[in-house]
């Protein structure tokens, strides 16, 4: 098949469906600065989704019933609700099995949101377990906001409480992500230039400072298995850090504009960054070495004009969880779903002004933020082969030199490496 430039590819493919839309209340005297939603997020467990309205407000909506309300009431959904006034309660009292909308004051402008949740058969790092004032069950679920003054607030979803300030940052906390094994560690980013690593389960105490950026951090995601720790920021900065001993891996060299988000794959074989010189990146970051640039101009630019502005700036790039799908989000007002395997998108959808994005648990659905609002799409969906099924399972477990090591054709070897 010949290939075309995307400008001609995307008037091939088809648009991604709307799903639904969350619309944030809007007032005669708003003023669109401070309405920008630059985050969006969903549970782990998929039981809620969270986003910035703007301003200081954060909305936590129970997924399922979204869904519901999409189903019932078309597409459009006007987030304008009064937020339910719960008593001061514990999670235990039952709220978790009847779960009901949130309206957070984070008291200053939300800049990034992450779900945390707990696991009880993962001990704290702090010996001095009973000193602390919080117990988190099994069945704890977290939200981390991360505002424009430095401070993180950390929420009980559930109840709506807030639970600990956390104050050491200096500037804008720009992404906060937790470590997926439960052990409740949070990392943040911050425009101070600089990562800070904090044990919730020590009520919230500060571990370690990971410096190294040169200038403002603005991204930040853990592998899989939660020993990875990628960090994105200016001056065309990607870091890989090693979370079992708080040191860098390596720099990651290639990208000619700032970076501005990362994500690795749902089996940490892959890594994926956004830039605002016009591409995402996918690399293998074991080695360091990239496997496929994902265009949004053609054709591509030169460094001199990718560093600068050139209308195509990438914001935001999300994994989807089946490992085959990328989605990215760029200024020339268009989501892209990406292959893993081939060279240009198979679907588009229009968005003006859009900031942020990721799928959603299942990855059925892609959320975008934009003003105050949220858009939905349905993701493309088709079932995965059973020789990328057994890739994943590997790779979940295996690190590319082990799979370089191994006595088998070396076919199979470029395929497990996503090389082919």
């Amino acid at each position: 098949m010949a290939s075309f430039p995307p400008s001609v590819n995307e008037k091939l493919i088809a648009r991604s469906r709307t799903v639904g839309e969350l619309l944030a209340p809007t007032s005669p005297f708003d003023k669109k600065c401070g309405r920008e939603n630059w985050t969006v997020a969903f549970a782990p467990d998929g039981s809620y989704f969270a986003w910035s309205q703007g301003h200081r407000i954060v909305k936590l909506v129970p997924w399922s019933q979204c869904l519901n309300n999409f189903l019932l009431h078309g597409t459009k959904n006007v987030a304008n609700s009064v937020s339910t006034r719960l008593a001061r309660q514990n999670s235990e009292s039952g709220q978790k099995s009847n779960p009901c909308e949130q309206l957070i004051d984070c008291g200053d402008i939300v800049w990034s949101l992450a779900f945390g949740s707990s696991v009880p058969e993962k001990q704290s790092r702090c010996v001095n377990i009973e000193w602390h004032r919080f117990k988190f069950g099994q069945d704890q679920l977290l939200l981390a906001t991360g505002l424009n003054n430095g401070r993180i607030k950390i929420w009980d979803v559930y109840t709506g409480k807030l639970l600990l300030n956390l104050m050491d940052h200096t500037e804008v906390v720009r992404d906060l992500t937790f470590a997926p094994d439960g052990s409740l560690i949070l990392v943040s980013a911050s425009r101070d230039k600089t990562l800070r690593v904090w044990d919730l389960k020590d009520d919230g105490n500060m571990m370690k400072v990971l410096r190294g950026h040169q200038n403002w951090v603005y991204g930040c995601a853990f592998s899989p298995d939660s020993s990875l720790l990628c960090s994105v920021g200016a001056s065309k900065a990607v870091f890989l850090w090693d979370m079992d001993k708080y040191s860098m891996i390596r720099k990651l060299e290639g990208h000619h504009n700032d970076v501005v988000a990362c994500e690795f794959s749902p089996d940490g074989a892959l890594l994926a960054t956004a830039s605002y010189d016009t591409r995402v990146y996918v690399w293998d970051p074991h080695v360091g070495v990239i496997l496929m640039e994902l265009g949004h101009l053609f054709p591509p630019p030169t460094p001199i004009f990718a560093g600068g502005a050139n209308d195509r700036w990438v914001k935001s790039v999300s994994f989807s969880h089946d490992g085959l799908h990328i989605a990215s989000l760029a200024d020339d007002k268009m989501v892209r779903f990406w292959r893993i395997d081939e060279e240009y998108p198979v679907q588009v959808a229009p968005l003006n002004n859009g900031l942020c994005c990721t799928f959603s648990t299942d990855g059925s659905v892609l959320a975008a933020g934009q003003d105050g609002s949220v858009y939905f799409w349905a993701t493309p969906r088709q079932v995965s082969s059973l020789q990328h099924l057994c890739r994943m399972a590997i790779r979940r477990v295996m690190p590319t030199s082990q799979v370089k090591s191994l006595p088998i054709p070396s076919k199979v070897v470029e395929f497990l490496c996503y090389q082919i």
